[in-house]
Order: structure tokens, then sequence, then C-alpha cells
């Protein structure tokens, strides 16, 4: 299970910590990086996601066949080098960050804290990690939506080119845009998403009649990360719909190949402008592909951090 375990004898450095974070988030990201694809143009198209004339994509199945017909195939995988460095970076900061607080709080904290009230510490220290994990990795989730928002007409032609176009255009805090949404965004639903894991990982536990908070088992880490990371996305999607939109604000030409777009404020101006034009609904919109990528990626996630961990900590036994 994720988190400092005193009744441990093994405990790893931060740098293997570290390491397992980046391998889990980059192996996820490689498989699942398509229906982020899905879930970014579904979020930034205006027009509902219905099957009408005005509207570009209207289902997961339509989407995907006209992306690989209009852009071919490799377009599933738009915007993963950044969307790479985005995984890598953040899967470092969260598990490293979140290690160091679970060790923190059970110095610092009441004994209960770790034990008893285990769900509401991880909640916490997972909110804390978000923090840290979105400060280091914001630039490349700015780049990766960008990447995937555009058509064939390439306004930006790779990394390196979209970095300077951005610094020369916007200046520096174009590759910070929608950072101060994206840290409540990130740090509201990993914060749920990694209490809810341990409740279900405990309750899992319990129903197997194993010792709380030991380690976990194959099919416990992917179901029960399975479920928190779909749990925690749906509550906290609304925000990440409205990121997304906020970070191609002032480049929204990029994406008219693609149907209308709009030109947003700010966060309340973006809000009120979707309810108006696009009802409830608006802000929901790519919900599905975003909901199986979360399952999928937090599963993914767990599993293969607290496996290399696992691999890791044999190396002392």
């Amino acid at each position: 299970m994720v988190g400092f375990r005193p009744q441990e004898g093994v405990q790893l450095t931060a740098t293997e910590h570290a390491s397992a974070g980046a391998l889990s988030g980059a192996v996820s990201r490689v498989v699942f990086q398509p229906l982020d694809v899905l879930k970014v143009r579904f979020q930034l198209q205006i027009e509902p996601i219905q099957r009408r004339d005005s509207s570009k994509y209207w289902g997961m199945y339509q989407a995907t066949r006209t992306i690989i017909k209009e852009e071919g195939v490799r377009a599933l995988w738009k915007g993963h080098v950044p969307a790479q460095i985005l995984s890598v970076l953040y899967g470092v900061g969260q598990f490293v960050s979140f290690e160091f607080l679970t060790k923190l709080a059970w110095k610092h904290l009441p004994e209960e804290y770790s034990t008893k009230y285990r769900p509401l510490t991880h909640t916490v220290c997972g909110a804390l990690a978000a923090c840290t994990g979105t400060m280091l990795a914001q630039p490349t989730d700015v780049l990766r939506t960008r990447f995937i928002a555009q058509g064939s007409v390439k306004t930006y032609s790779g990394l390196l080119s979209a970095i300077k176009q951005i610094r020369q255009v916007e200046g520096i805090h174009g590759l910070y845009k929608g950072l101060n949404l994206a840290v409540i965004q990130t740090s509201f639903q990993i914060g749920i998403q990694f209490g809810l894991y341990s409740s279900l990982s405990s309750v899992w536990q319990w129903m197997e009649h194993r010792p709380l908070g030991g380690p976990s088992g194959v099919a416990q880490s992917l179901v029960c990360g399975a479920a928190s990371g779909v749990i925690s996305k749906f509550i906290a999607y609304p925000l990440d719909m409205t990121k997304k939109r906020l970070e191609i604000r002032g480049v929204e030409h990029i994406r008219k190949e693609f149907g209308s777009t709009r030109a947003y404020r700010g966060f309340i101006h973006c809000i009120v402008c979707v309810f108006r034009e696009e009802g409830i609904r608006g802000m929901y919109k790519g919900l599905s592909p975003s909901l199986l990528k979360a399952g999928f990626m937090a599963a993914s996630n767990f599993f293969i951090y607290e496996q290399v961990c696992n691999v890791l900590k044999q190396r002392y036994s």
C-alpha cells in the first residue's frame, strides 16, 4: 500500500520512490494516451457532443475513426512527448511528496492518524502532494493540450519550437496558463483519490482477514486504484474541463478547423459562458473517455508503483 508504513523494516529512499513514480507514470501514459486525446478534443468542442451537422465529434468510436481518417493513427498519440514528460514529472513529484508527508504525519501526529484515521491523513497528504506535482508539471500540461488541440495545420511543429513560440508571443506566463485552477483541481481530485484508495484497500484487506495497512496484492491494487480514480475524476471533472479551455486561451485559432471557438477572460467568465451556451452537460464534455482513462491510469499507477517498490525492497532482504 502506498504511504509510509512504520511496521515495515525496509524504508525506501526518496530517489527510489521517485524512480517508482516515474516508471508508473511513463508506462501508464504510453498505453492510455489515446483516451486523453479523445477527452481533450471533446472538452474543447463548443458544439454539443451529439450527432448533428455542427458537431465535429459526437461519440468515442466516431471520434476515433474521424481522427484516424483525417490525421492518421499517430494523431491518437498527439502531444505524447510533453504528456510523457508530464507523467514522469508528476509521478515523481506526487509519490515522493506523498511518502514524505505521510512519514511526517506519522512522526508528528498522534498514532491514530496513521491507523484509525489513515484515509483522512492520506486525503490531506494526497492533496498537498498533488500541488507539488502540478507545480512541476504544469508547463508540460499546457503543451500537451495545445498539441492535441491543433489540427492538420500545425501552429506548433515540435516541443522546443512550441516552448519558444509561447515564450515569445505570450511570455513565460503562457506556459503556466490555468495554473491556479490546475492546483485546485488536482489537489481536490488526487486528495480524494488517495483517501479513497486507502479506504478501499483497508476494506479489501479486512474482507480477506489480512493485517490492515499491509502490502497490497495485484487484484487489490488494480481494483481499488481503478475505483478511486473513477470516483475522484467524476467529482472533480468540471474543474478539469474548465482548465483545458483556459489552457488554450489566446490561441483558440489552433482548433478552428474543429468547430466554433471562444475567447474566455478567466475562470468565472469560462464557467458562465459554458453554462449559458452549452448547459450543465457542457461541464461534463468528454466524461466517458476521461473516466475510462482515470480508472485505467489510476489502477496502472498504483499497481506499477507498488510493484516497483516491492522489487526495490527485495534488494535489502
